[in-house]
């Protein structure tokens, strides 16, 4: 049986100001730093196979952390980005609601694909589920821990597990720092063993951008 740990990055300022991240390059602040440190040996005691992050910042340092417990190398891959949120990226979420209204209420009702250079969650979806299979495929029977984004992680789960976006937006958001577990074998797939699962440490509850 395989084991997938999809593991969100530490928090950061932009995080903190709801600020909208998408693929901008955000570093971790001291809180994300000490959530990495804390999270890091409870998930090397999953004694996880192999460690595969987005190569942005804050989920690569996030992943380093786990390295440096276990020892592990570190592989990247760019295709565990975030969504990219168009002209959203480096906005406000006020901002957002204030100079695009229309496609701000069609993102907060649901809508896959909200416009204004929005990454629809068909595109988002399809792309990390490709990564997040690719990652699994380097330790079949193992256990691969992933170190992504929030939107991200949320959207590529589901494509592997075959939801669709009404009962993704059931699914609460993961917590900075805070992973899912999902499992795979040859008779029932890809199935859900756990969410929203990490340190009890202080964390600041903000929107998945």
């Amino acid at each position: 049986m395989t084991r997938l740990v999809v593991w969100r990055h530490g928090n950061t300022d932009w995080n903190a100001a709801s600020r909208v991240q998408g693929q901008t390059d955000v570093p971790l602040n001291d809180l994300g730093r000490e959530q990495a440190r804390a999270a890091a040996p409870l998930l090397a005691a999953l004694r996880p196979d192999a460690i595969v992050t987005s190569d942005l910042s804050r989920a690569a340092d996030t992943a380093a952390a786990l390295a440096a417990h276990t020892g592990l190398p570190v592989r990247s891959d760019a295709g565990l980005r975030e969504r990219h949120f168009g002209r959203w990226q480096g906005l406000l979420l006020t901002e957002v609601a204030e100079r695009y209204p229309d496609e701000y209420a069609r993102w907060r009702a649901g809508d896959p694909d909200p416009g204004a250079d929005v990454e629809s969650l068909a595109d988002l979806g399809a792309r990390l589920g490709t990564a997040l299979q690719k990652a699994a495929d380097l330790v079949p029977g193992g256990t691969v821990v992933v170190a992504t984004h929030g939107a991200a992680a949320r959207q590529g789960c589901g494509h592997l597990l075959g939801w669709d976006a009404t009962v993704l937006r059931a699914l609460g958001s993961l917590e900075n720092c805070h992973w899912t577990e999902l499992r795979h074998n040859a008779v029932r797939g890809w199935h859900l063993r756990a969410h929203n699962v990490g340190p009890v440490t202080a964390t600041v509850p903000v929107e998945a951008v």
